[in-house]
């Protein structure tokens, strides 16, 4: 309930604007990074630089998969135990948009980059 009336403040608060209202869903690790491209662009991408999140529902190894690109290159996906929400809400046509909440130097790919997730309002 609380929930609920925060988002109407906000809401009320954003008034004419409200379209430029970014509610956080989701932070989480970019898996898979080291089999896609994020070596390759490493030294480009920049904390807050918007991602490109793409359904992918043929994915054969999970039918849930949200792919991760930065400038139409891939990085990685949100991690599977992460996207089922995800996954449903962009299937129902949610306005979902991602950027790069964190950057690290690391030898273990899953603590390189996180990616937080918004719901567009």
């Amino acid at each position: 309930m609380r929930f609920l009336w925060t988002l109407s403040l906000l809401l009320w608060l954003g008034g004419a604007d409200a379209q430029s209202i970014r509610l956080l869903i989701q932070a989480s690790p970019l898996a898979g990074s080291q089999y896609y491209a994020l070596g390759t662009f490493w030294p480009q991408i920049r904390v807050g630089d918007e991602l490109t999140l793409r359904r992918e529902p043929d994915n054969r190894h999970d039918r849930l998969a949200i792919r991760v690109d930065w400038q139409e290159h891939q990085l990685g996906y949100l991690p599977r135990a992460q996207n089922r929400v995800l996954a449903e809400a962009m299937d129902r046509g949610d306005r979902l948009r991602a950027r790069v909440a964190q950057l690290t130097e690391h030898p273990d790919p899953w603590r390189r980059v996180v990616v937080e997730v918004y719901l567009e309002l």
